[in-house]
C-alpha cells in the first residue's frame, strides 16, 4: 500500500458556521498526524458557502501551527487567481515559518464560477498563461540568481515542493514535462485517470525536484464499522454532487436513508460517474477496493477525500482506513517513500 494523506474540502455541514468547519480541520489534522497521514491538503475555492478553505494559505498556517510532523499543503491553490510573486511569498512565508513541512500544489482551474472570477478581478484567459506562470513561480521560489530584480521574500531560496494538479492530461503532460509531481483529481473527475498517468510516466523528464514520476491520486473514501452504515454516510457527497447538477450549491446535507428518492435516474448517473472513484464501507470493504485501485493504477500515493456530515463519524472514517493502509501489502514500504 503505497502512502495515504488527507484532501480536506473544509466542509461546511448545514446548520453550522465557517468557523466550526475550520476548529474541524483542525482538529482532524490532528488526528490525522497522530495515525500516521503522509501530509494534509486543503483547497482553494471561492464563494461556496459549504467550503471553507477559500484563502487556503491561511488555513494552512493554521494548521500547520497546530501540528507538529504532518506535512501540509495546498491541493491546491489555483495559480490563474494569483500572481505567482504573490503565491511565493505566502508559501515562502509558510515554509520559512514550518521548514520541510509545506506543500504547494497548483492547478488551473479557477475554482469558482465566472461570476466569481471577475469578483476575483482576473481575466478569464489567464488560465492560458498557467505552464509560464508555474515556471515563474518554480524561479521565484528556487536561488537568487545574478541580476534578478524581483525576488520573493521570504521565497526566495525556499524550494518549496510544488506539485502539478489535474483532471485531464494537459495537466499530466505539463507535470511530465517541468519533472514535477503530478496529482490527479479522481475524486471528482475519475474518467481521465488511466489516460493521464500512463502521459505522465512515458513523458516524464527528470528535473532538480524529481528524478522519477511520482503520481498521486484522489479518491473517496467513506468508511465505517459496517457497509450499510457507511453508505448511508456517502448519501451525503451523493446529494452534494446532485446539487452540482441542479445550480443549487449549499451546505453539506446530513445523510438520508434512500438516496433513490433523492435523485432523478439522470442526475443519479451524473453523478455517479464523477463519484466513480469512491471506495464506501467497512474496513474489509475499503481494503479490497483501495489494494484493487492500487494494482490497476500503481499510484505512487494515495490521497483520500471524506465528504462526511459528522465530524465524529469523519474522524472514524480516517480512523479505519489508517488501519487499513497499515494493513495492506507494501504499507511497511510505502511509509519511507517520497516526503516532498
Amino acid at each position: 500500500m503505497p502512502p495515504v494523506s488527507v484532501l480536506d474540502l473544509a466542509p461546511v455541514p448545514q446548520g453550522s458556521t465557517p468557523a466550526d468547519a475550520l476548529c474541524n480541520t483542525l482538529d482532524l489534522a490532528r488526528h490525522a498526524e497522530a495515525l500516521g497521514y503522509r501530509r494534509y491538503w486543503l483547497a482553494e475555492h471561492h464563494n461556496m458557502v459549504g467550503i471553507a478553505s477559500a484563502a487556503t494559505a491561511v488555513v494552512i498556517g493554521h494548521v500547520a501551527a497546530g501540528t507538529r510532523t504532518i506535512r501540509v499543503g495546498a491541493g491546491g491553490i489555483m495559480l490563474p487567481n494569483h500572481p505567482p510573486l504573490v503565491i511565493a511569498e505566502q508559501f515562502g512565508t509558510l515554509e520559512s515559518l514550518f521548514p520541510g513541512r509545506i506543500d504547494l500544489g497548483v492547478g488551473r482551474a479557477p475554482g469558482t464560477d465566472q461570476r466569481t472570477l471577475r469578483a476575483l478581478r482576473r481575466d478569464p484567459a489567464s488560465a492560458d498563461t498557467f505552464p509560464q506562470d508555474v515556471v515563474e513561480l518554480q524561479a521565484l521560489l528556487g536561488p537568487l540568481q545574478p541580476g534578478q530584480a524581483v525576488q520573493a521574500v521570504p521565497g526566495t531560496g525556499t524550494r518549496v515542493p510544488i506539485w502539478i494538479l489535474g483532471s485531464s492530461l494537459f495537466g499530466a503532460q505539463l507535470a511530465a514535462m517541468l519533472g514535477l509531481p503530478y496529482a490527479f483529481a479522481s475524486h471528482f473527475a475519475p474518467a481521465a485517470l488511466i489516460p493521464a498517468l500512463q502521459v505522465y510516466r512515458e513523458r516524464f523528464q527528470p528535473s532538480e525536484q524529481l528524478e522519477r514520476p511520482y503520481a498521486m491520486a484522489g479518491v473517496n473514501v467513506i468508511a465505517a464499522d459496517s457497509d450499510g452504515e457507511a453508505r448511508r454516510l456517502f448519501t451525503s457527497a451523493q446529494q452534494q454532487f446532485t446539487n452540482l447538477f441542479r445550480g443549487t450549491r449549499g451546505q453539506l446535507q446530513p445523510p438520508i436513508d434512500d438516496i433513490e428518492a433523492y435523485w432523478s435516474p439522470a442526475e443519479r448517473q451524473q453523478a455517479s460517474a464523477m463519484l466513480a472513484r469512491s471506495f464506501v464501507g467497512s474496513a474489509d470493504t475499503i481494503r479490497a477496493g483501495l489494494a484493487d485501485f492500487v494494482r490497476e493504477t500503481g499510484v505512487d500515493e494515495i490521497i483520500a477525500v471524506a465528504a462526511i456530515y459528522d465530524h465524529a463519524a469523519r474522524r472514524r472514517s480516517y480512523e479505519i482506513l489508517a488501519e487499513v493502509a497499515g494493513s495492506l501489502p507494501g504499507a511497511a514500504a510505502g511509509a519511507s517513500g517520497f516526503a516532498a
